[in-house]
């Protein structure tokens, strides 16, 4: 039986090599068999095509061309090949998400004049314990992924969004996003025009009382979306480094992310509009992930720990006045079966932008 510990280093060292062959989106780390865990870990792939093997059939017909996977990788572990169309991140679709709402929560449209994604949560800062902004996505809250004023609206452009009239606040800080090396986030806070514009809760499931500093492959998830609404998923692989396509936003195409977390649902999980909404452990109801892409049908969701972010950013969940839970790492046995922190070299390069003031007009 495979160990998870082995998966991981394997998958460091062949996913660089692995994700220029054409037809592969990403690799990770998973269940050798979903059904069976105690059959250990399997390095997933991420491609188009399902076939290990190329050729002809029987009728003279040309099979799929064959994934070339390294013949050392797969004779140190299992390779579990799932088959997926390109990942991107989500754009636009209605929902009853999208209308106006004040004060807002979780889960309900926000963006820019041009944009509609989700709320993901609503977060303080740490240092100043009664303040309140809005995590989501850089590329639904920040203008084209630079540090131009770029306003918040509420709902999103795409859900009919206008400046003055929904205006609720302006981008504070973002994590600019890479084309030319990884990436880990795709995040960004923005700074409401007054506290009590926010609401410290969460659409549907009510209060979020903090969040979870790691998770397991094959733990259950929930959330809410502007596009999907409520929905659950499973955690399918972790550790894994994925390209994304993010089209013409600020001119970066197809870009990398490292060791991000791939979530399916039994029926799309993120769609266009879903972008920055937050995974919850299905039972407590604690922060646990960051959705920001996926499939084209939405079956699989692209995210990286919500951890990540309090990190980074130095937030925590907001409450109304009663302190936020932070849930303990898990360690031993399980260390490489569960997400992991980013690191402190990681975590010096991901300081995050700080954007222009946007006027108040």
């Amino acid at each position: 039986m495979a160990s998870f510990r082995k998966a991981y280093l394997l998958k460091q060292r062949y996913s660089a090599r692995m994700l220029r062959q054409r037809g592969i989106h990403g690799i990770g780390v998973g269940f050798k068999e979903p059904s069976k865990p105690h059959k250990g870990a399997a390095i997933i792939v991420y491609a188009d095509a399902i076939s290990a093997a190329s050729g002809k059939n029987r009728k003279g017909k040309s099979k799929p061309k064959a994934l070339s996977l390294p013949a050392k990788l797969k004779a140190e572990i299992p390779v579990r090949i799932v088959r997926s169309t390109k990942f991107h991140k989500n754009s636009l679709l209605p929902s009853r998400f999208r209308r106006r709402i004040r004060p807002v929560p979780a889960g309900y449209s926000v963006g820019t004049p041009n944009v509609s994604g989700t709320v993901g949560l609503i977060v303080s800062d740490k240092k100043k314990p009664g303040s309140r902004f809005i995590l989501s996505n850089n590329h639904v809250l920040v203008n084209e992924n630079s540090n131009r004023p770029s306003a918040t609206v509420q709902p999103g452009g795409a859900d009919g969004g206008t400046v003055p009239r929904d205006k609720i606040g302006s981008v504070q800080r973002f994590v600019k996003l890479h084309k030319n090396k990884p990436n880990f986030l795709d995040a960004a806070l923005s700074k409401p025009l007054r506290r009590n514009l926010l609401s410290p809760s969460y659409a549907v499931y009510g209060n979020v009382p903090g969040f979870v500093r790691s998770y397991a492959i094959g733990d259950k998830f929930k959330k809410v979306g502007r596009t999907t609404g409520a929905v659950t998923g499973t955690v399918e692989s972790i550790h894994t480094d994925i390209q994304v396509n993010y089209g013409d936003y600020g001119n970066l195409g197809t870009i990398t992310f490292k060791n991000q977390s791939v979530i399916r649902g039994k029926r799309p999980v993120s769609l266009g509009g879903d972008s920055g909404s937050v995974w919850l452990t299905r039972r407590g109801n604690l922060a646990a992930a960051v959705n920001f892409a996926g499939t084209e049908e939405g079956r699989l969701s692209i995210a990286y720990p919500v951890e990540w972010f309090m990190k980074v950013f130095g937030t925590r969940v907001a409450r109304s006045g009663r302190r936020s839970i932070l849930a303990p790492a898990r360690g031993g046995k399980q260390k490489y079966m569960c997400v992991r922190p980013l690191g402190r070299k990681t975590e010096k390069t991901l300081r995050p932008k700080q954007c222009r003031f946007v006027s108040k007009s």
